[in-house]
């Protein structure tokens, strides 16, 4: 017998999860579902979906697992339409970056013996120059080599977290839990913080004085600085991550700005001396990172090394006897 996995939403992220399970046909039945049906259907002609269900309720009626691959705006209304058609002890999984709202959700929508568990995916490292963000550019190796975090509230069963645990391996990655006070904090320094300060370069040189002679002149710097906010989701959806987290955002953005000021203050005063300090400090810093994000092992080193990843086999082992099939029950 398969297991089936819904996945709601099959842009990059939603279809990439679909494409990485691809391997696996006669353990999984990929079922996915998505607000334009074009979409969805260019997905499961890529190979990422063995079926589409234009319905929403009925596509995770028969789920064991639920993936919303969305943005935060969608996830709220999301819950509400598909609580009631949840399976007893199926396990319902998001991909948004930050996670104190999406907790608060679950809590109040989900009913009783649905887990919420949040996942968060990092890129493998070999796509972390590659442009694009839609159903174009999913990739079954998306996620191999690179990390997923897991939030686990409290009362959620241990099977459903090592469910969780051994999902992220198969999808290539290794796990790291968290709190969603920390994660918050981190995606907004490094995820919506870089895109914020795109938007706000843009808006101090476009259509400014001098800009029209400019714009001949901007190149690789100018386009590399600006490309976060073109590249990696609508305006909307980065409003409603930084409002989510905004008390992080908020110290992140202080920090910055006292980073700024010191930078200035050495400009002004033609301090070459720190200004290039500074300069290759942070170039060593940018350096020593994307080294790190190409060869190492994280989760592994500094946790738990030695662990023995599951196999497919496993992990739809334990989809089946947890998540096992149990329609809910149904108003008299």
């Amino acid at each position: 017998m398969t297991v089936q996995i819904t996945i709601i939403g099959t842009g990059q992220i939603g279809a990439s999860i679909g494409l990485a399970l691809g391997e696996q046909k006669d353990l999984f039945i990929r079922v996915g579902h998505d607000k334009d049906i074009r979409i969805a259907n260019r997905a499961k002609d890529m190979g990422a979906l063995d079926r589409v269900d234009f319905n929403l309720p009925n596509s995770v009626e028969n789920a064991s697992v639920v993936i919303l691959a969305l943005p935060l705006d969608q996830i709220q209304e999301t819950f509400k339409f598909i609580a009631a058609d949840l399976q007893e002890e199926a396990v319902i999984m998001d991909t948004a970056p930050v996670k104190r709202e999406v907790l608060g959700w679950a809590k109040e929508i989900l009913p009783p013996k649905r887990y919420y568990i949040g996942l968060t995916p990092v890129l493998n490292p070999d796509y972390l120059d590659t442009p694009g963000s839609g159903v174009e550019a999913a990739h079954a190796d998306l996620f191999k080599n690179g990390m997923m975090t897991i939030l686990s509230p409290q009362g959620v069963p241990s099977e459903a977290i090592k469910l969780a645990t051994d999902f992220s391996h198969l999808l290539g990655a290794e796990h790291l839990f968290m709190d969603p006070v920390e994660q918050d904090s981190m995606m907004a320094s490094t995820r919506i913080l870089p895109q914020l300060l795109a938007a706000t370069l843009l808006n101090t040189t476009v259509d400014q004085p001098g800009w029209y002679e400019a714009r001949k002149l901007a190149d690789r710097p100018y386009a590399a600085a600006t490309s976060p906010i073109g590249q990696f989701g609508e305006a909307g959806s980065i409003v409603n991550q930084a409002i989510s987290a905004n008390e992080h955002v908020v110290r992140w953005i202080d920090a910055y700005m006292d980073n700024l000021y010191n930078l200035r203050q050495q400009l002004a005063a033609k301090d070459a001396d720190s200004l290039l300090k500074e300069l290759k400090q942070a170039r060593a810093s940018r350096e020593k990172w994307l080294n790190e994000r190409h060869t190492a092992n994280w989760a592994a080193t500094e946790s738990a090394p030695n662990v023995e990843l599951p196999s497919a086999k496993e992990v739809f082992s334990r989809m089946f006897t947890f998540g096992g099939g149990r329609k809910p029950k149904k108003p008299k």
